[in-house]
């Protein structure tokens, strides 16, 4: 059996999480995302941060205590799901209301 020493946010660990946006409030520069994640057939809130222009897109996605709870009793690692979810917001992989234009919050 091999162990690795890397600590876990050196990890690349890819869950089967699909993300759907509910809300974006803010601007192309910064803007709040509030949404769920689904991951093992339940779903959960996260909110996230979203800015970019200098250095890129950036996104910090942050779980509440009560979510990182209910995520270590299932086995899962808070830190590996928010990294996994600000992927997916950063790709596009994610579901958005009909009535949320991708223009409000993409630049062109």
């Amino acid at each position: 059996m091999t162990t690795s020493i890397r600590p876990s946010k050196y990890r690349v660990v890819e869950l089967n999480i699909s993300v759907h946006v509910d809300a974006v409030d803010g601007t192309q520069m910064a803007a709040k995302i509030t949404g769920t994640f689904g991951l093992d057939g339940a779903r959960y809130p996260f909110t996230a941060i979203a800015f970019g222009r200098i250095g890129g897109q950036n996104i910090g996605a942050t779980l509440d205590d009560g979510v990182q709870a209910k995520l270590r009793s299932a086995g899962h690692d808070p830190e590996d799901v928010a990294m996994e979810i600000q992927r997916r917001l950063l790709r596009g992989e994610m579901s958005i209301p009909e009535n949320l234009k991708k223009e409000s919050f993409l630049d062109d």
